[in-house]
């Protein structure tokens, strides 16, 4: 009797094995393991692999090649025509420079044809006729290309315009008008391409 008894406590009754079964199994599904349900994210990973593995069909590959093609050569013709429309303003600046330099170059010749024809003498009307049509001349050719003389005398005094040379007291004038003009402003297309220079009053 007492071999059996040991027998039976040795081995356990069945019901007992199979409730430590069920909470092992219950264990393994709450540490992640399968339970047999799938997850919907594995299951759009798994059908985003199929595509990539899959071949697509030649209609929907042609397809998508001519996409890529259309929106290259759009990429393609857009930056040609930033680059026309840069190189168009390069150029236009670039003029404007040259002809703004060789401006610049002739407006002493201007100072000193209009001296000439300050100091020109009653005994020499010829003269005086030849320098101030010369003088005209050259005005015509300097506006039609967009360059305007301006004189300043009995305005008020303008750094952004004007270029003080000197300052006189003289009675009857208000402070910071300009009294005299030296040399005879010019603007190009409306901005300042040498400032008038002046003398002001003090």
């Amino acid at each position: 009797m007492a071999e059996r008894d040991e027998t039976t406590r040795a081995h356990p009754a069945e019901p007992g094995a199979s409730a430590g079964q069920e909470e092992l199994a219950t264990s393994r599904d709450e540490a992640g393991e399968p339970s047999g349900e799938e997850d919907p994210a594995n299951e759009q990973e798994r059908l985003a692999d199929k595509e990539l593995v899959e071949p697509l069909d030649p209609l929907t590959r042609v397809e998508r090649e001519r996409d890529e093609y259309l929106d290259l050569a759009r990429r393609a013709q857009a930056d040609f025509e930033n680059y026309r429309k840069r190189a168009a303003k390069e150029a236009a600046a670039a003029g404007e420079r040259a002809k703004s330099g060789l401006v610049r170059e002739l407006l002493p010749i201007v100072d000193n044809l209009e001296r000439a024809l300050a100091s020109a003498g009653e005994g020499e009307p010829h003269l005086g006729e030849g320098v101030q049509l010369v003088h005209s001349k050259l005005l015509a050719v300097l506006e039609r290309n967009g360059i305007e003389q301006f004189d300043p005398r009995g305005d008020r005094f303008d750094p952004a315009e004007h270029e003080a040379l000197s300052m006189r007291d003289q009675d009857g004038a208000e402070s910071g008008v300009v009294l005299d003009v030296v040399e005879k402003g010019y603007r190009a297309n409306g901005s300042i391409l040498r400032p008038a220079r002046v003398v002001v009053s003090a």
